[in-house]
């Protein structure tokens, strides 16, 4: 989703990164699901794409929890 979303707006890895203020490796990292950002790195990067951040999250039982490509990964 996130790729969509980043090829869709025309940036490269770096562009987003430098936006959210993170390491390009970082930010590669989180788009291939290798990396849980914090809320506040996904908060700066849904801002630099523009969409909501919750979607790296899952609500279960009234707690956020990350989102993996798999389903959750835990708090």
């Amino acid at each position: 989703m996130q790729q969509e979303l980043r090829l869709t707006s025309g940036k490269t890895h770096q562009d987003v990164a430098n936006e959210a203020g993170i390491e390009r490796a970082y930010y590669t990292m989180i788009e291939n699901g290798t990396r849980s950002p914090s809320p506040a790195v996904a908060q700066r990067i849904a801002k630099a794409l523009n969409f909501d951040w919750t979607i790296f999250f899952t609500n279960v039982g009234g707690d956020m929890t990350l989102q993996s490509k798999t389903g959750t990964e835990g708090r």
